[in-house]
């Protein structure tokens, strides 16, 4: 059955922040935003408390706004980690400490909507391509850069998901045998190099190592307190480390981006997440890595750009797939 309603809420539980907005049916920008940092100490229950008030604040705000056409069909979530998608469970998200989470049906019984749960990766590709910089290719791979990298296939205007609903994770392909330990407990794995805790870690263990930054004084010397975000800061101060450190991430993901590229062959691959915003910084070492000789045809088809939709591609994107698997739309 087709839905009545005009809009849908969307949520994007990131592992530092949590993002709700009211999404349009037809598309446009989230109305009544909602940012929060993710209180994840406190355990997976605060964090749903968190969405679910977020929800209906936003909620309120638009039916008190609008005239007419106010009324909200559902909630999407787009959540971190695997999925039991049929019962609205996040099995693992090792980043959050979650593990069985039946998140739909938390958001169901505290917000009196319906709700759907998908991938926050997949979310945000299909976010970037049905209204931000993937708009008009016929498939994209949406790479997604913070404290994970996640990663999303659309293909003919659907999300790809794979056997497991898992396609598309990138991060956890490896670029180092033997490498750092990630997160998902493999080693040498993208997402432990080219996330902001990785780039914040290799600009720890080289200045641990006697490299020479203007970063120890942006953290009173404190190197743990260094992170993607500092990284950058220095980089644009004209920090040669912190531009090298960076520039070391971005050649990481060029590798992970030409293995995917000649194996999915994606009209685009979209960039997106907080690390992506820095710019030439990165892009600059990134489109240089990806120009190197290799296996050409299908890298110098696809087009690599960055995001267009900065902080709200999971939220407009957790809308769009509750919009088709509730049946507004067909494809």
């Amino acid at each position: 059955m087709a839905l009545m309603a005009k809009l849908v809420a969307g949520v994007d539980i990131g592992g530092t922040t949590l993002s709700v907005g009211i999404v349009p049916l037809a598309g446009g920008r989230p109305r009544a935003p909602r940012v929060a940092d993710t209180v994840d100490e406190r355990g997976g229950e605060a964090v749903v408390g968190q969405v679910c008030a977020m929800v209906r604040a936003a909620v309120d705000e638009v039916a008190r706004a609008e005239v007419s056409g106010a009324e909200v069909a559902g909630v999407g979530v787009a959540a971190p980690g695997s999925l039991d998608r049929a019962r609205g469970v996040v099995l693992e998200s090792h980043n959050l400490g979650w593990f069985g989470l039946p998140l739909r049906d938390r958001v169901q019984a505290a917000t009196g909507l319906p709700a759907i749960v998908e991938n926050d990766a997949n979310c945000a590709a299909y976010g970037e391509w049905w209204r931000g910089a993937g708009r008009g290719f016929r498939s994209v791979l949406g790479i997604t850069l913070g404290t994970g990298i996640g990663g999303g296939i659309v293909m003919d205007g659907q999300p790809f998901l794979g056997a497991t609903g898992a396609a598309g994770e990138i991060g956890h392909m490896t670029v180092e045998f033997g490498g750092r330990r990630c997160t998902c407990g493999d080693r040498g794995c993208l997402e432990a190099y080219a996330s902001g805790p990785g780039i914040a870690r290799t600009a720890a263990e080289g200045l641990g190592g006697g490299a020479r930054s203007s970063l120890p004084e942006l953290v009173e010397g404190d190197l743990g307190r260094i992170t993607a975000a500092t990284v950058h800061e220095a980089a644009v101060g004209g920090d040669a480390y912190a531009t090298a450190v960076l520039a070391r991430a971005a050649r990481m993901l060029a590798a992970g981006i030409a293995g995917a590229v000649n194996l999915l062959g994606p009209d685009a691959v979209v960039v997106m997440g907080g690390v992506a915003a820095a710019g030439d910084l990165f892009f600059g070492p990134l489109a240089r890595e990806l120009g190197r000789p290799r296996f050409r045809s299908a890298v110098d088809a696809c087009a690599v750009v960055p995001g267009a939709l900065p902080g709200t591609a999971g939220v407009v994107g957790a809308a769009g797939v509750f919009r088709l698997r509730t049946g507004a739309v067909r494809g």
